[in-house]
């Protein structure tokens, strides 16, 4: 188990493991944002972590949003390094035919703590 510090500046609850054996926590939306259908749009989280060094935490598409609804994480996967200190922000991109909202308290992406050698 790896200790992470968050700060969580929204009344959301903290990402969590729903499950045992899972990998990926969800994270919640800290806003109401329309994105059309073909557009990109960054989403606030309202959280801030410290991440010791030599990891990183991956940011990944929810497979429900993926599937039920053509909504992603752009950058897949998106990195959070161990020196950034300024809150998550999500990139969905929206590919559906119809436009979307996410609302404030939507799990939109999951996180992954990631262990990353560094290179010699």
């Amino acid at each position: 188990m790896i200790k992470v510090k968050v700060t969580n500046n929204s009344d959301n609850p903290l990402p969590e493991y729903k499950k045992e054996g899972d990998s990926g926590m969800d994270i919640r939306s800290n806003q109401q944002e329309l994105i059309r259908k073909n557009d990109t749009k960054v989403i606030f989280t309202g959280l801030h972590v410290e991440i010791p060094n030599g990891y990183e935490i991956q940011v990944r598409s929810r497979s429900g949003l993926a599937a039920k609804h053509n909504v992603f994480v752009l950058n897949e996967p998106g990195t959070i390094d161990s020196s950034y200190r300024g809150e998550i922000m999500i990139i969905l991109h929206n590919v559906g035919e119809n436009d979307f909202w996410v609302n404030k308290g939507d799990r939109i992406a999951q996180l992954v703590l990631q262990k990353v050698p560094m290179i010699s």
